[in-house]
Parts: C-alpha cells; structure tokens; sequence
C-alpha cells in the first residue's frame, strides 16, 4: 500500500524538525576582521567547571586521584593560599608586633612596684621548665619554617636567589617534619602538668576587675596562674591540638582522606599557625619585654619574693605556708 504524497512530505517534515531539535544549531560567528571565528563553538573553561565538576585525563595508574587535572576547589585553594593567606598572615603578625610596640612605648615595663627583696621562692621545678621549653622550641623552629613555606617565595627568594633559596626550603621542609614530633610531646606533657592549675576560679574574675595588674594602685589577687595566663594556656592548647592533627594529616597525606580534605586540613594548619604565632608573640614580650622578673620563672625556677607577692600572692601564701617546718611562725614575704 503506497502513502499519498501529502502523508509522505508531512512525515518527512517532522522527521527534519526533531533531527533539527536534537543537533543544536551554531550561527556562525565572525572575528572584528570579518573572517569567520574558528573557536565560535568553543566551550570556555568557566562554563566547563559548571557542567562537570571536574576534568579528569586518562591514566594508567590505579590511583584515581592523579587522573584529576582541574577542579574548581583547587583553584579556590591556590586563590587562598597565593593571596588571601599572604595578606591575612601578614596583617595578623605585623599588626601584632605594632601592638606590642605601641604598648611598650605607651606602657612601658611593668617594674616590680616594691622593688627586689632579695628572696627567692621556686616557681617551677627542673621538669616543668624542660617541658615548657622543649614546646617553646620546636614551636619557634615549627614558626620559622612554616612562615618561609607561606611567605619565603615572596620574602627569601627574592634575596638569596633561587638556588640557595630552594636548598634551604627543602632543609627547612624536614626539619618543620621532624621538629613537629617534639612539639606534639612537649605539648601532651604541658597538657599533663600544668591541666590543673589552669582551671577557672573565682579569683579570675576578681583578677580581671582589678585590671589584671596594668592599673596602678590596684592589686589584681592570683593563684599559681592568673586569668591572662590561663587564657594564653587554653587558647595555647587548642591551637596545639588544630596544627598538629591538621600536621599529621599533611605528614601522612591521603590515609583516609581525598583532595578535599587534604584541601581542608592545609587550609586550618595555615590559619590556626599563624593566629598561633601571633599569640605566642604577645606571650614572649610579656615574659621578656613586657614584665620584670617574669623570665626568671622559666629561666631560672625560682622568682623573687616580692614579684610573687604582687603577681601571684595567693600562690606565694600557699608556698610558704608549705615550706614552714613544726613550730615556725608563719613567713611573711618582704615588703
């Protein structure tokens, strides 16, 4: 049975409109010379990274990771790490030695108001002070290195030149590794040590009405630590805990993780560092620069007496009422 002419050229006609519908059309693009535009049907990178979210090649290895050639989270990742981490870490730690500058000159060093008695009470013993420095340490050396990772293309290398510049990345590479060990050690022995005295007491609070000691003619009452040092201590301690988790997740890269969390993990190393730093900044020019006789304790062990009276009081009374022997009369500390 043959169709009518009319049937046959109706269906030929639909039949050119879905082939039409289902191959998009291109109109044809011409360049400012007007020559035609050979990359008209050219699909940009933007609009790629949309439609698929990322490009992958071909590989011969089993890890899967290694096929991935562009991805939209690793061009956010270099945007942060080449200029937002540049700039806020820049802003962080030189604004914070500003500070620090500015206090000195405006405040000046918090002298002992009573001067030096001459007496000397132990503050912290041989193992305390080995465990603070030991964290003390490997924290300045993990500081140093770490920086030059952020900053030493910027900084360095324009200075010693590239050569000398990439053997002394890759030293200061191992040696930010190796180094790292004996930080996360010194800071589980800090954790140990000094967990107790640092908890919250009523006293903070009085502490912190009185100014904290920086108001003259106001006499801020401590324990063993006062409210300042505790805050530095947990503040201290949480930080400890980010980088070094963050680090060992960067020691040992894709146990468990994938580009992403890798991504995750540099991202809050970079940050909490250097927010660590420039804590750690404030806490050094307190126990140098800032106050008197506060680098004894950690140098030396022991304070004078009238440092404790002003700083520590409560502190120093529980002191002395341990070392008076049977039958003593109660030690008062030298005015």
């Amino acid at each position: 049975m043959t169709l009518p002419v009319s049937i046959r050229l109706l269906v030929l006609a639909v039949a050119w409109l879905v082939m039409a519908a289902a191959v998009p059309a291109y109109a044809e693009k011409f360049g400012p010379d007007g020559a035609p535009d050979p990359t008209a049907s050219v699909v940009d990178q933007e609009t790629l990274l949309k439609q698929v979210p990322r490009i992958e090649g071909r590989i011969d290895i089993p890890d899967r990771k290694a096929a991935v050639l562009i991805q939209p989270a690793g061009r956010t990742w270099d945007y942060f790490h080449e200029v937002l981490l540049h700039w806020g870490g820049a802003i962080v730690i030189l604004g914070t030695i500003a500070l620090l500058a500015l206090a000195y000159f405006i405040v000046g060093r918090i002298r002992i108001a009573g001067g030096r008695s001459g007496q000397k009470i132990l503050r912290f013993k041989a193992f305390e002070r080995f465990s603070h420095w030991l964290t003390a340490v490997s924290f300045v050396i993990l500081g140093l290195t770490g920086l030059n990772i952020t900053f030493g293309k910027l900084v360095l290398l324009p200075v010693v030149g590239p050569d000398a510049f990439s053997e002394i990345s890759e030293a200061a590479k191992y040696l930010h590794n190796f180094t790292s060990f004996a930080f996360m050690a010194g800071l589980v022995l800090i954790i140990v040590i000094f967990f107790k005295d640092n908890l919250p007491e009523k006293v903070d609070l009085d502490w912190l009405r009185q100014g904290g000691g920086f108001i003259k003619n106001r006499h801020a009452p401590a324990g063993r630590f006062n409210l300042g040092e505790k805050l530095v201590y947990w503040l201290s301690l949480m930080a400890g805990i980010v980088v070094s988790l963050s680090g060992v997740l960067l020691l040992f890269p894709f146990y468990g993780t994938d580009i992403a969390d890798m991504q995750l993990a540099q991202g809050a190393h970079a940050v909490v560092a250097v927010l660590f730093v420039a804590l750690i900044l404030a806490h050094i020019y307190i126990g140098t620069l800032g106050m008197e006789g506060a680098f004894e304790a950690m140098g030396q062990g022991d304070v004078d007496l009238n440092w404790a009276k002003e700083h520590h009081d409560l502190w120093l009374a529980r002191q002395l009422e341990k070392e008076r022997g049977p039958g003593r009369p109660a030690a008062t500390p030298a005015e």
